[in-house]
């Protein structure tokens, strides 16, 4: 099942499912909106479909200052990607529970693990949906229903295309970190969920960049401040 806004997208996903040998059904929803997730899931819940492995790849938002951020954008870079993922998984767990088995995988962001600058309120959503996986994961110990996280960093996707001046203002230090594709993001969440693992990141040097995160968080901040955007910068 393949939920997104854009219907002719959608299709052309489904396509490709097909034509690989897979079977794919569509639907376009905005999972920001409580109320169309659930008439989705009503419409499933009477067919008798019921998920057992969820992606939340949804995602969305501009890189601003605080200041340069209308409210209304504000609850936009919110509600996606973590309420779309919250909607969604909600409707999703009560079968996953009874059957004791399913896997819940949620796409971040490196924003969820360190800030940088001129990114206020992309990086308070991915802090959320963050928040939400380790809730996630701790609510539904022992259930049978496992938690995923997926990091990825720079991905060849249309987001930058839709988001014009957001490779501005990526710190200096983030370009030491090569681009993926959304074929190895692909690849990273069927290694998750085949192994059941906790967490996989890519590429390799993220990987570095999120232990010594952990390691000195001081460190890094120092780096991305140094190397980042500062207000009075031009585009």
């Amino acid at each position: 099942m393949l939920l997104a806004r854009r219907q002719a997208e959608l299709e052309r996903v489904a396509a490709e499912v097909r034509a690989a040998g897979g079977q794919a059904d569509c639907w376009a929803v905005d999972l920001a909106d409580a109320a169309a997730v659930d008439h989705v899931f009503d419409q499933l819940d009477a067919a008798g479909l019921a998920p057992c492995i969820v992606v939340n790849s949804a995602g969305a938002g501009r890189w601003l200052f605080t200041e340069e951020t209308e409210p209304a954008e504000a609850v936009q870079q919110m509600a996606v990607p973590y309420f779309a993922a919250f909607f969604v998984t909600r409707r999703c767990l009560p079968s996953m529970l009874r059957r004791r088995a399913g896997r819940i995988v949620n796409i971040n962001s490196p924003a969820a693990f360190g800030a940088w600058p001129g990114a206020a309120g992309y990086t308070a959503a991915r802090y959320a949906l963050y928040g939400f996986t380790a809730a996630l994961r701790v609510d539904l110990h022992g259930t049978g229903v496992g938690v995923t996280s997926v990091v990825a960093g720079l991905v060849s996707s249309d987001y930058f295309e839709r988001n014009p001046g957001v490779t501005a203002r990526l710190p200096k230090i983030a370009r030491l970190t090569r681009w993926v594709t959304p074929e190895e993001v692909a690849q990273a969440v069927v290694t998750g969920i085949e192994h059941e693992r906790r967490e996989v990141v890519l590429p390799g040097m993220l990987r570095f960049f999120l232990a010594l995160n952990k390691l000195a968080s001081w460190l890094v901040e120092w780096a991305v401040i140094r190397t980042g955007w500062r207000h009075g910068m031009e585009r």
